[in-house]
């Protein structure tokens, strides 16, 4: 039995006997040092609650966690905080609840609210001539501040994905407008309000606290900004928003560093920025960058050795650096250690599932599209087109002439990929709206795609992946030329979609040649596609080859690159493909 099969043994319930028995002795404990038994709701003991809560929650006892903040979600905003944190997150890995979710966040708005310091019609007044001295206001008003732009941010995000027109994304656009201005507000409290040490109300701590809190939004909030196209982030601007990427990773690694109650968010969102965003959109990924996640991954796993989050994110951090065998061990170790979520191990099953298609693991790759196709509500038409594209890759392997692909599967799969469209805020998921496309392709091509997993793993920027491993870049390299060989059969020439599959295939060749650090023949290659007649609907194929060919001039002529980058139609591109090559 493989290690992926043994996965999904017993249908996925896995003994945690032994991992509940490692935090009942910490558990009790904890419990013993705040007396459950007689809660006080003051604000020192509301923070202490909230530390207690993020360790039981990071060490995977949600139910603990949430048993903590649940008895005074009604009259604590911290505890409200927290709690609707639960349901938030369900909300948004299960798109089910979304409501009750809401329900909850804007019962915590109201207690920020409540809590929040009063301000007469004269101090509103004279607010708007002189300075505010925010040193007036006590720690509670300062933390209600940030918990109100936390909340904010939460209610924003559900908004977005509760409507699906126009108004939805209007409405969350104005709420994260007002969360924005809420955070900006927390860094002049940050930056002015005198925080005097006091035995009694503990006001250092509360510092500590209150600026891991800014540290984390504020910094968050530049960082997703600056990565934004250069068009989008002038709008932004002329509204009023703005993003500073040194700004963002600044205060996200204050935040990481000190012992805040935000510190351990501040140290995920800079793993989620490098190990995800990063790893997709950018063509490499620096040396210290990868040092620098693998330092923050040691100290949690220390604290949280059997935290899902923090065991995912050590499986992206071993795939970046190529180590494949064991990112799907700490993968696997994710999905092992929890069951209260299963919402959770999907994160890991779409990691698998690319693991797996890379080395050529079919069987499995199957398991894990099905798996996900049948239990994630994220987008059912990219599991689907997953699925049908897995089934066909093993089929292609197979054969040595073109034919035509009879596989009924593979056909109704493909029949039901536009059926699972959904928008968001009135607008398509691009990666749906390019696979609606291919499956529409498949149809018209006699039930037969060219390439369609190797194609996906170029656009999810997957093929930086291959340069450390030769024994599957080997096979991807075959898989190419197979097909570039099928392609010269007569049946083939005279296809509709000739001129575009061919393309298709030069584009993916170069591309693997670039990687391979081959640039000749990544350039002839690339020439060829460019150079290509009678493309019909493929034309997003010539600016991502343009751009590669631009990056096969980096190690030997940085200007040449940048000036072949900045010449770059990159508009010329369908909407639904372009932007990870804008990023690039």
């Amino acid at each position: 039995m493989s290690v992926t099969q043994a996965a999904f043994k017993d249908g996925q319930k896995w003994d945690l006997n032994e991992e509940e028995s490692d935090f009942e002795e910490y558990y009790d404990a904890c419990s013993d040092h705040y007396g459950f038994d007689s809660y006080k709701t003051d604000f020192k003991t509301s923070i202490e609650h909230a530390e207690l809560a993020l360790q039981y929650f990071f060490n995977n006892q949600f139910d603990e966690a949430r048993n903590i903040l649940q008895p005074f979600a009604e009259t604590s905003f911290y505890h409200s905080l927290g709690y609707a944190v639960f349901s938030f997150l369900e909300a948004m890995l299960t798109f089910e609840n979304i409501e009750g979710a809401s329900a909850k966040i804007k019962k915590c708005i109201e207690l920020c609210q409540l809590f929040r310091k009063k301000n007469t019609l004269t101090e509103s007044i004279t607010s708007t001539f002189k300075k505010k001295n925010y040193s007036q206001l006590t720690d509670q008003e300062c933390h209600a501040e940030l918990c109100l732009a936390e909340a904010l941010l939460m209610n924003a995000l559900l908004t977005f994905i509760e409507n699906d027109n126009l108004s939805g994304l209007i409405r969350g656009s104005l709420k994260v407008r007002q969360c924005y201005s809420g955070f900006r507000a927390c860094e002049q409290i940050m930056k002015s309000r005198e925080w005097i040490f006091d035995v009694v109300k503990d006001s250092a701590s509360a510092s500590t606290h209150f600026a891991s809190g800014v540290y984390m939004g504020i910094g968050t909030f530049n960082l997703m900004i600056s990565i934004l196209p250069g068009r989008i982030l002038n709008i932004l601007k002329f509204i009023g928003f703005t993003g500073s990427k040194t700004t963002g990773l600044d205060y996200l690694k204050k935040g990481n560093r000190e012992k805040g109650l935000r510190q351990i968010l501040c140290g995920l969102s800079l793993l989620g920025y490098y190990l995800v965003v990063i790893a997709m959109l950018s063509d490499r990924q620096s040396d210290s960058d990868v040092q620098f996640c693998d330092e923050i991954l040691t100290a949690q796993l220390a604290k949280y050795p059997k935290g899902g989050w923090i065991l995912f994110l050590k499986g992206r951090l071993e795939l970046i650096k190529g180590n494949l065998f064991a990112a799907e061990l700490w993968y696997l170790k994710s999905v092992h250690s929890q069951i209260t979520w299963p919402q959770l191990h999907h994160l890991s099953f779409w990691e698998l599932f690319w693991l797996n298609s890379l080395m050529g693991n079919w069987a499995e790759a199957e398991l894990y599209a099905t798996y996900l196709l049948k239990n994630s509500s994220w987008s059912r038409t990219i599991y689907t087109y997953n699925l049908a594209a897995v089934k066909l890759a093993c089929i292609q392997q197979r054969r040595t002439t073109a034919c035509n692909i009879t596989d009924p599967d593979i056909q109704a799969l493909m029949l039901e990929v536009p059926a699972f469209r959904q928008r968001i805020s009135g607008k398509s998921l691009p990666m749906e709206k390019f696979m609606i496309k291919r499956a529409i392709r498949f149809g018209a091509q006699n039930s037969d795609l060219v390439l369609p997993l190797i194609e996906q793993m170029y656009l999810w920027n997957i093929f930086k992946l291959i340069k450390a491993n030769s024994l599957i870049a080997d096979d991807i390299l075959q898989t190419i030329n197979k097909e570039l060989v099928l392609l010269k059969d007569p049946s083939q020439t005279s296809q509709l979609y000739y001129a575009d599959n061919r393309a298709l295939c030069l584009l993916l060749r170069g591309a693997f040649y670039r990687q391979m650090e081959q640039p000749n023949l990544a350039l002839q290659d690339l020439h060829d596609c460019l150079t290509q007649r009678g493309i019909k609907e493929d034309l997003f194929l010539l600016p991502y080859a343009y751009v590669e060919s631009a990056l096969c001039y980096v190690p030997f002529n940085k200007n040449q690159a940048i000036s072949m980058l900045q010449d770059t139609k990159v508009p010329a591109a369908p909407q639904d493909t372009h932007g990870a090559n804008g990023f690039k």
